[in-house]
């Protein structure tokens, strides 16, 4: 059997399809059945978070495991197979344990080095525990999973390369300044009771919010998180729970709201957040530039004046400045300059075109005239010289003639970008699917994180440099994983082996017993230590190098070899797994 992992995330998909595929509780526990249910599976767990569906299972065949996995995923998240595919990645044996010491690890988090991720893998783990799901295999895999994470966070500094996903949230609420002074002081309105709303509620109560509301579906778990967030000794917060319908209440005195919940539509919609924010934001002053639509910053007003200065129906066209050789009084300015495009519309060369573009934004043309001019300011002109320049000037001639204009490059007019008031509502979306309408960002007044952002904010942050340890860590614990793995898939059959050798020598003692019946119990017994070390010294070197051998890289053949050589019973090195696996599952104890 052969480890295999199918799933998307957020570095394989965007996060419109993250969300679609998200799946609820109780489709990872249909999932988990159907998935040991079908052929190829003998074991399944699946680790579903805010940015990561993935399923993992021991199965007997590659090609076959692949497409059952990725079929059982498109059916249970209810995004078609064809469209889920493109998105999918698949890692086998070596790599699937690499791959899940990495996410454990928080290497392949979206903020780098969260450790977050440990809680969720137990719970993967615990519930695959509780559907039985989860065999020798993938129970060892995963606690080992946690252990390498924990050892990663204890022995280098990554947590110092990634803060959880709720504190880089925070902090780009806070637009990257100090989070507890932007913190201090507002009140919090906390939606979902889970464990990233948990975590939420504590760092806000850490930061030094005033007050943190939380709302429910369930409003005992509510009760139950504010009374924690209040017996607290690290913290000074006034909590209190709320029903689900007090939300759009509440939202109306939050400054600060995040959500966290396992709904599958929107929690808050932008009329919603926009009811919350109405009359809280100060309306825009007389020439703020917010005039209506169409005149985004008063640019209809600038760009019309800025026109009439620069070559527009009132003002002074380029014909009539001084030095122009041309006085074409029909020319009109323009806001850009497209040399090949005026080119093909002109019939002309447009080395011609880019000679009198030069001319017209740098004040000069040609080597000796470039440098007498530099001191022109840029959108002056020079003066053409009527013997050196009388191709350019036949030219612009023609140039006029056709198109009715000089073309010019000119420097397009600064816009001047609406000014937002100040965010009187932050809101922060960690949930997948989202919980907040993510047009609720175009709202005056309201800053939106979601996942989305965050993803996009930390796409570009740097790698601490003890990322590179604990990548060197994942290496050696795969390693040593896999050595371990295929030491112990032959171990069943070197016990086998041991068992039948102890079989012949008692058969061959019995026989002895026939042949000679006088002898006495203190002869019987030397004989019999003495065959049983013969046989032992024989098997020795075999078994201790068959071992070290099938835990190297392309060791799995050398269990068969080991059972034709010796004509083992199958049924005999599955009896002994089996019974292998019953007592480590007792010695195992809860995840």
């Amino acid at each position: 059997m052969s480890l295999l992992v199918v799933g998307l995330s957020h570095r394989s998909a965007p996060v419109s399809v993250l969300e679609r595929a998200a799946l609820t509780a109780d489709a990872q526990v249909k999932l988990l059945q159907d998935t040991v249910a079908a052929e190829p599976a003998t074991e399944a767990a699946v680790l579903a978070t805010c940015n990561r569906i993935e399923l993992y299972a021991d199965v007997d065949k590659f090609h076959a495991g692949v497409a059952e996995l990725s079929t059982l995923l498109a059916q249970h998240s209810g995004v078609g197979l064809e469209e889920l595919t493109p998105y999918l990645y698949v890692h086998y044996e070596d790599r699937a344990v690499h791959h899940l010491f990495s996410v454990a690890c928080g290497l392949d988090s979206m903020v780098v080095g969260e450790g977050q991720i440990l809680g969720q893998i137990k719970d993967s783990l615990a519930r695959a525990q509780d559907l039985q799901s989860a065999g020798r295999l993938l129970n060892d895999l995963f606690q080992q999973a946690l252990r390498v994470g924990k050892r990663a966070h204890s022995e280098t500094g990554i947590d110092r390369a990634g803060q959880s996903l709720v504190t880089f949230g925070l902090e780009q609420l806070a637009r990257g300044g100090d989070v507890q002074q932007w913190a201090r002081g507002k009140k919090a309105l906390v939606i979902g009771a889970g464990s990233m709303s948990s975590l939420a509620a504590a760092t806000l109560a850490r930061a030094g919010v005033a007050e943190i509301v939380v709302a429910n579906r369930t409003f005992d778990r509510a009760e139950h998180l504010a009374q924690i967030l209040m017996d607290g000794d690290d913290t000074d917060v006034a909590a209190r729970a709320v029903p689900m319908e007090s939300v759009p209440a509440e939202l109306t005195r939050a400054d600060v709201t995040i959500s966290c919940t396992g709904a599958t539509g929107l929690v808050l919609t932008a009329e919603s957040v926009a009811e919350a924010v109405e009359g809280r934001t100060p309306a825009p002053a007389a020439g703020s530039g917010e005039d209506g639509p169409g005149t985004p910053g008063g640019a209809s007003g600038s760009a019309t004046g800025s026109g009439a200065q620069r070559g527009g129906a009132s003002g002074t066209s380029l014909g009539s400045e001084d030095g122009c050789p041309l006085e074409l009084s029909s020319v009109q300015g323009t806001a850009g300059f497209s040399v090949l495009g005026e080119a093909a519309v002109a019939g002309m060369a447009a080395a011609d075109l880019e000679q009198h573009a030069a001319w017209v934004d740098n004040g000069s043309v040609g080597g000796d005239r470039r440098a007498a001019a530099g001191a022109a300011r840029p959108g002056q002109t020079g003066t053409l010289d009527p013997a050196a320049d009388t191709d350019a000037i036949a030219a612009l001639a023609a140039t006029v003639a056709t198109v009715g204009r000089i073309p010019e490059r000119r420097r397009p007019e600064p816009v001047e970008e609406p000014q937002r008031p100040e965010p009187v509502l932050f809101l922060l979306d960690l949930a997948m699917p989202r919980d907040i309408d993510a047009a609720a960002h175009r709202l005056a007044g309201v800053r939106l994180v979601d996942i989305e952002s965050l993803a996009e904010a930390s796409a570009g942050a740097p790698m601490a440099a003890d990322v590179d340890q604990v990548r060197r860590i994942v290496s050696d614990e795969v390693a040593a994983f896999g050595a371990a793995l295929r030491a112990a898939h032959i171990t069943p059959t070197v016990v086998a082996l041991r068992t039948m050798a102890a079989d012949v020598v008692a058969g061959e003692i019995a026989r002895l017993d026939g042949r000679l019946p006088g002898l006495d119990d203190k002869h019987r017994a030397e004989i019999t230590q003495t065959v049983r070390r013969v046989v032992d010294k024989l098997l020795h070197a075999p078994t201790v190098r068959v071992k070290q051998l099938a835990a190297e890289p392309g060791g799995a053949g050398y269990a068969d070899a080991l059972r034709t050589l010796f004509d083992l019973d199958p049924e005999t090195v599955a009896a002994v797994s089996r019974a292998e696996d019953s007592t480590t599952e007792k010695d195992r104890g809860p995840a």
